[in-house]
């Protein structure tokens, strides 16, 4: 009371001029109350326990701090509810979650509104690809077989589900392969067989093929961007498939030849260098001799192969190489004596 009317007096009866260092000291006083009124909430705040949203389990149960914010360190990996099966997804009610709070003497918890929230089990996925890769490598290890030139269709919907810890490559074990009927059976498992699955299937032999980007008509000529290679299974392939696109470049198509279609002996052949009709240079040549005159051509003819031509001046047919565009090559029969440069004087052949 004293110090009570201490102030009052002095409040009333003197008026003290405030300086510099009083005026501070206030103003860092009030901050501070702020400063405290305001952490002091959040502090509370921080320490309630809320409900999360939708989580993922990586385990095979489902932990207090699984489903539940700012949970004592204590009590954090207390186990509540069993997770869903590898891969799979569930609901939790938040109702069972909070009475399972409440039987731990933690209060209440903030549900946000929710109602329930969705669990996943997180699994690693070992699909067609990775099962095939590990049977491949298993072919080649056991049976000799060039894992590149093979494909494996699997029987029925094979995937293997395990806990994301097992991130090491798959491997097939127990491989049986039968090279008659290319049926092939193993045991796909991650780690130490901490998961396995038991897979049956078809080894295909795959080869890769010339096919044709766009269609084309008799007479067409081939480029290297009409082609493409492709893998294709052996068994729907024939004997007269062609597998290197490149020497076929420059060819053209001897019939009309569809998109997609793969390329077959017979489809292409070199161009005809030579047309019948056209006038020719016929040219013969020896040791030290060439000689060259113009002929007509009776038939058409491609690089080396074999025509017939006339001499016009001597009006006899002769057969030629075709050895170039317009032009054929005769020679003496292996036979006759090689024929000297006097012996035409002409230029002429007979």
């Amino acid at each position: 009371m004293q110090a009570l009317k201490q102030f009052r007096a002095e409040t009333h009866a003197r008026v003290a001029v405030p300086t510099l260092g009083m005026i501070g000291r206030a103003a860092l006083a009030v901050a501070g109350l702020v400063a405290v009124s305001l952490t002091l909430p959040s502090l509370a705040r921080a320490d309630t326990l809320r409900l999360r949203g939708d989580v993922t389990a990586k385990g095979d149960v489902l932990t207090l701090g699984d489903l539940v914010e700012n949970a004592p360190a204590a009590l954090s990996s207390r186990p509540l509810f069993r997770a869903p099966a590898l891969g799979a997804a569930g609901t939790i009610q938040a109702r069972r979650i909070a009475e399972a709070i409440d039987k731990l003497d933690l209060g209440t918890v903030e549900t946000g509104g929710r109602s329930q929230i969705q669990v996943q089990r997180a699994a690693r996925r070992v699909g067609p690809p990775e099962i095939e890769a590990a049977l491949k490598r298993a072919l080649a290890t056991s049976q000799g077989l060039d894992a590149t030139n093979l494909s494996v269709r699997l029987d029925g919907e094979a995937l293997l589900l395990a806990p994301v810890e097992l991130d090491g490559p798959a491997n097939a074990l127990d491989v049986t392969y039968d090279a008659r009927s290319h049926r092939i059976a193993g045991l796909v498992v991650l780690g130490e067989r901490q998961a396995s699955l038991r897979v049956t299937g078809q080894v295909v032999e795959i080869r890769e093929v010339a096919v044709l980007t766009r269609a084309l008509s008799r007479g067409d000529a081939i480029t290297a961007a009409d082609l493409t290679l492709e893998r294709r299974p052996r068994e729907t392939l024939g004997a007269d498939a062609l597998g290197n696109g490149g020497s076929v470049a420059g060819q053209v198509a001897q019939r009309s030849l569809s998109a997609g279609a793969v390329l077959r002996t017979g489809d292409v052949a070199p161009p005809d260098l030579v047309a019948r009709g056209d006038s020719v240079a016929i040219v013969f040549e020896t040791s030290g001799v060439s000689l060259s005159m113009t002929g007509i051509a009776n038939e058409n003819g491609r690089l080396g192969s074999s025509v017939s031509v006339t001499n016009p001046a001597s009006k006899k047919m002769l057969q030629a190489t075709v050895i170039g565009p317009g032009r054929v090559s005769v020679g003496p029969a292996r036979s006759q004596p090689m024929v000297q440069a006097s012996a035409a004087p002409t230029g002429r052949i007979n």
